[in-house]
This record gives C-alpha cells, structure tokens and sequence, in this order.
C-alpha cells in the first residue's frame, strides 16, 4: 500500500468513526431493540442494510412505531419522510382516511375466516375494471399468487418448465429462487465493462465490440439455485433467461415443447432502467403462437405505473398477471388474474343454476385459510374505489413529479461530473446500478447517510417510491438529502468524481 492510498485509508476511517458515533446516538433505542432480541428473534430484517465488518455498529434497522401519510417516526422520536412506502404499498401513502374508515366499519362487522366473504366478488369486478383481467381470485402474499398461477399454467400446458430472467424477483418458493451460472455473470460482466468503454470512446471499447456481441448471443438457460436449503432439483425445470436479450427468445422456441410459462416482472425491481417495450411485444407474439403461458408479475408495478399497471402502458396483455402491495391498502392481499381459460383451473370454469350446465375444466389445488381475509378486503375495495373514481390523473401527475425528482438529481449528478445514474419507471425511482460507479461500501453507506437526514428507504437498489401524500416540499427535501449525502461521502473519501 502505498503512502497515498495509506493516508486515504485513515481518513476514512477517521470519517467513519465520526458518522457512526453520530448516527448510534440518534438512533440507540432502535440498536439496543437489535441487540435486546436478537437472542429470539431470527429474523433478516434486523440486520439492517447489507453487513460488513467495517459498519459492523450500524448494522440495525430504524424501528418505527408510528406512521402517517409521508412519515414515519421511530422509538427515538425521530422523523423520517419516508420512500420505502411498505416496499410499494402505500400509493396514497400510511394509513389513509379511506382504508381507515373501510377496516373501522368492517371490524364493527366482524373477521370471519373460512366462509364466502360478501366483498369478495365486488372486489373481483373492481380488479377486472381496471386492469382488463376476465377473472381474479385471492391469495395472501405475493409468493402464493405467483406460485399459484406457476401451477395454474402447468395445469393448463401439461408442460413442466418455466422461463424466468436474469434479475428478477418472484417471491420465495423454491422453484423462482435460482439464477444463473457464474460464468453466465462473468459474461455479462465482461459485456458491461465493454459497453462501458465503448460508450466512453476508448478505443479498446470499440475494437471488443465484435466480443461483446459474440457473448451476448451465446446464452447457457441452466439455472442453479439461489441460496443454501434450495434442492438442485428445484432449478431443473427452470431456465434462466437474459431480460431484453433477443437470443432469449430464440431460447424459448428450442424449449417450446416443455415450456408451461414465461414468468417475467415487466420493469425489474432490482433493474428498473430495463423498460424493454418492444422485446415484451415479441415475447406475447412467441409464446402466444407457441401456446406457452404468458404471466406478468406485477407486484411492483400493478396499479402503479398505470390503473391497468405495466400491461397497460406496455400494451401487452399477459394471459396471467399478479398484483399485491397496492390492492390491499396496507392490508396483506395478492391476486391472481388472467384470461378465463386458465383462470377456470381454480373452479372448474362456468355453469348456472336451473339447467343442466356443471364445471368442464380438471381443478388444480388452491386453499388458503386467510384468503379473502374481510380486513384486507375491505381495504381493497375502498383502494381499487378510490384509483377509479380518480381515474388517470392520479397516475401522471405521480409519475410526473417522480420522473422530474430524477431528472433533477441526474442534472446535479452530471454537473458535478459524479458517475451516478438515477432512473424511474412511474413512481417508483432508484440508482440505475448498471450505469453508476459507486463502491459498495459507498452504496452501503448512502443509505446510512439518507435515514441520519430523515429519509427513510429501501434497501439493495437505493431507491423507492413516491406516493400522492409526498408533497413538494417533502420532494425537495428528498432531493437535497441525496445531494448532501453523496457529498459527504466524497468528503469522506468513499466516492470519487
């Protein structure tokens, strides 16, 4: 190590040690909560951002005790404007007067569990208004809707393997927690690196071109899983495809024939500069003339780009589609919805009384003893009645005011020659990982730097959500803790220009 880079280290650390003394002392009662139950509580949350010995002391996260609208205040009394928004959840923000007014009438009512609920049909019409979905039915997490409709193409096909893509994410049942090989990695990491100096007009950037090209059209689908307790045999029926890559859909003809379904998040939570209109148009194209099942996971971006969600602002209507985090108004809800011919794998498909009609479709399994929970659904129907008596507006101006949050940052960013890239899609924003140079103990510490500024966020991509309750000062704020931020971690010796 040199004298230089030496002399670098220490102010770091120096720098370090002074942030993290100020930032325990803003937020001890959170800590002391971490290290209090951690003993009994096992739970990934209460590690905080991602670990690393060298922030080792600030590895806990905020634990809030009250929320409204835009803010959140934590045990230590602190606020905080927040654009984690339930990782989505709150469009119209925390505990509106809507959804609050729905669970109060609807508690003076009663919770009956295991009997047909009376808002559930109504609220089934509600999603099919809106998104254009010939029928719905409920489940209680995301993770159940997309194994649901996973099954419910199988079903179908009587085909057993998926397509899913690089980056995406689908919940946590066994069959989507898989990715890629490293090699298929260090391939894209190769083509990123040459895309990068080309874009920068290196001569070398231009003369790898050819390379860069070569590697992207030879794609390996083997998928292995992700994560340890994951069997080998899970990922046997997955392939593992590239977002937005041509040679994907060549993949998907080869393997027409033992496809069931695609499974694709439209715009990616984890890469949501990836907004690939016309590969989506081609892929309904393929697997419509294919007959392999077409299924949207809009967790993230149903309800929120658009009423009708990424289907409707693409222009691609999926065969299934699934929605949570909005639907429910902070109450937990998925769905799953899709065209009737595959829809009717849960009952059996249409009959009538007085005649002599009965189900045509063989029933796959679905139960759920907390489906169609009458909180939860409640709060749907005053959430769905709520964006379609707002109607389109709702959504472009939040959109609008998103995209010039991030228009702004990236102007700031550009002006001060720093190599950080924001994107948006709707009203959700983030860093456009991709396209930015930061360290990851930078990326890490930036959100330590933002939650001691007041703003709370989420975690891995640094980015989140706006909602109708943010106002333009909060948006403003927003704005100057991430400048601030970065700054400081300049400062700091964390980031260079």
């Amino acid at each position: 190590m040199t004298a230089i880079q030496q002399e670098q280290k220490n102010w770091q650390q120096e720098y370090l040690q002074t942030f993290i003394q100020r930032y325990t002392q803003r937020t001890q009662t959170s800590k002391n909560l971490a290290q209090q139950y951690r003993p009994v509580l096992a739970d990934k949350t209460s590690i905080g951002f991602n670990f690393s010995p060298e922030i080792k002391e600030l590895c806990y996260p905020i634990a809030v005790e009250r929320s409204s609208g835009s803010r959140l205040w934590d045990v230590d009394g602190n606020e905080y404007i927040d654009i984690l928004m339930g990782l989505g959840i709150n469009l119209c923000g925390h505990n509106p007067l809507f959804v609050q007014t729905a669970i109060a009438e609807q508690l003076q009512r009663g919770m009956h569990i295991g009997v047909q609920n009376a808002l559930a049909g109504e609220v089934a019409e509600l999603i099919s208004d809106l998104t254009g979905m010939e029928r719905v039915t409920f489940s209680n997490t995301g993770t159940e809707a997309v194994m649901t409709a996973v099954r419910i193409a199988r079903a179908a096909t009587k085909r057993q393997k998926i397509a899913i893509f690089t980056n995406s994410y689908h919940g946590h049942f066994d069959a989507v927690l898989v990715r890629a090989t490293r090699t298929e990695y260090v391939k894209k990491g190769i083509r990123r690196a040459i895309d990068c100096k080309a874009q920068s007009g290196s001569f070398f950037g231009k003369l790898a071109q050819p390379i860069q090209a070569n590697l992207a059209a030879n794609l390996n689908p083997k998928a292995v899983p992700a994560a340890t307790g994951i069997p080998a045999s899970a990922a046997c029926d997955v392939l593992i495809l590239e977002y937005g890559n041509e040679r994907s859909l060549d993949i998907i003809r080869k393997y027409r024939h033992e496809l069931a379904a695609v499974l694709v998040e439209p715009v990616q939570s984890r890469h949501p500069e990836l907004q690939p209109r016309e590969f989506l148009h081609q892929l309904r194209q393929i697997t419509q003339q294919l007959g392999i099942v077409l299924i949207f996971d809009e967790m993230v971006t149903g309800f929120r780009i658009h009423p009708g969600g990424a289907q409707a602002w693409f222009g691609v209507q999926a065969d299934i589609a699934t929605y949570s985090k909005i639907v429910g108004g902070g109450l937990p809800i998925a769905v799953i919805a899709g065209k009737a011919s595959y829809m009717d794998y849960i009952d059996g498909g249409q009959w009538r009384f007085g005649d002599d009609s009965s189900p045509q479709i063989p029933t796959t399994f679905f139960a759920g003893t907390f489906c169609k929970h009458p909180l939860a659904l409640a709060a749907a129907r005053a959430t769905l009645q709520h964006l379609k008596t707002q109607g389109i507006a709702l959504h472009e101006q939040l959109n609008q005011r998103t995209s010039q949050l991030v228009s702004d940052l990236n102007t700031e960013m550009k002006n001060k020659g720093i190599v950080i890239k924001f994107t948006s899609f709707g009203s959700f924003f983030a860093i456009a990982a991709s396209q930015s140079a930061i360290p990851p103990i930078a990326m890490n510490l930036l959100s330590y730097h933002l939650l001691a500024k007041g703003i709370h966020l989420r975690q891995g991509d640094k980015g989140g959500f706006l909602s109708t309750a943010h106002t333009d000062t909060d948006i403003h704020t927003i704005k100057q803790a991430w400048i601030e931020s970065i700054n400081e971690l300049k400062t700091g010796g964390f980031m260079t220009d």
